[in-house]
């Protein structure tokens, strides 16, 4: 597991979901809410290795965690896949929308329909309807805090990105909706996540890269622990008066 600066804020008692939780942000999150004290259901479409990383945690840091295959684009999958989280833990405190995808496109003219429906289901689809559901038990509950991760480039659209930047301003306006939804027991927020250096950045121009962030105000990209602060935040009762918010976290990125 990975070094990252010690940790102060506690989520003892709560129970934290987070999609794409087997690897990248998704990874340092769940981990950093385990080190607050939190218990974690990891999610992703690979159960394999979510249970192998819910072993880990359990195992290190002795708190409960489950691994649990999903698909965050598939509705009719959802409703099974929360009556198991509240079915094996009990409650949700805390989800986080983090499960994402971005795939490689030549030109505009080559992007499918199936690439623009597949990435809005990931990125905007799943979100909403994993929000809906959660967040509707959290407000007949005790309450609870909804964190979407969204992207900078819902504001800075570049052109190799746009059904991701679509799907990301959606998302954004979502978090402000959600917000109205459940409040006001259920704090919903986002974070707007800038260049972080996860296991995709490995396929990068690397070269190319380092001459870009240049330009942002920190000089480089972010190594993935980095956002878990900004997560901790809005998980906790830190933030408390804190909803409908976008946190941006990217460096200072132009």
């Amino acid at each position: 597991m990975s070094d990252a600066p010690r940790q102060t804020i506690r989520l003892d008692g709560k129970v934290a979901l987070v999609t794409g939780g087997n690897r990248g942000l998704g990874r340092e999150m769940a981990l950093g809410f385990a080190r607050a004290g939190a218990d974690i259901v990891v999610a992703s479409r690979h159960e394999d290795a979510c249970a192998e990383f819910a072993a880990a945690l359990r195992d290190e840091l002795g708190v409960r965690a489950i691994g649990v295959g999903v698909h965050v684009g598939r509705w009719d999958t959802l409703d099974g896949f929360v009556e198991r989280v509240y079915g094996e833990m009990g409650s949700v405190d805390v989800l986080v929308n983090n499960a994402g995808m971005s795939p490689l496109y030549d030109s505009v003219d080559s992007v499918s329909e199936e690439l623009f429906d597949k990435v809005l289901a990931v990125n905007l689809k799943g979100p909403f309807r994993l929000s809906a559901l959660v967040g509707t038990r959290m407000a007949a509950g005790g309450g609870g805090s909804i964190i979407n991760i969204s992207s900078v480039g819902a504001v800075h659209p570049r052109p190799n990105i746009l059904p991701y930047a679509a799907a990301k301003a959606g998302l954004n306006a979502l978090t402000e909706g959600l917000a109205r939804t459940f409040g006001p027991s259920v704090r919903v927020n986002a974070i707007m996540a800038g260049t972080f250096l996860t296991d995709v950045s490995k396929a990068w121009d690397m070269e190319a890269f380092a001459e870009r962030a240049k330009g942002f105000a920190l000089g480089r990209g972010g190594e993935p622990h980095e956002i878990v602060g900004a997560a901790l935040y809005l998980a906790s009762d830190l933030s408390s008066y804190t909803t409908g918010s976008i946190l941006t976290v990217d460096g200072g990125q132009p």
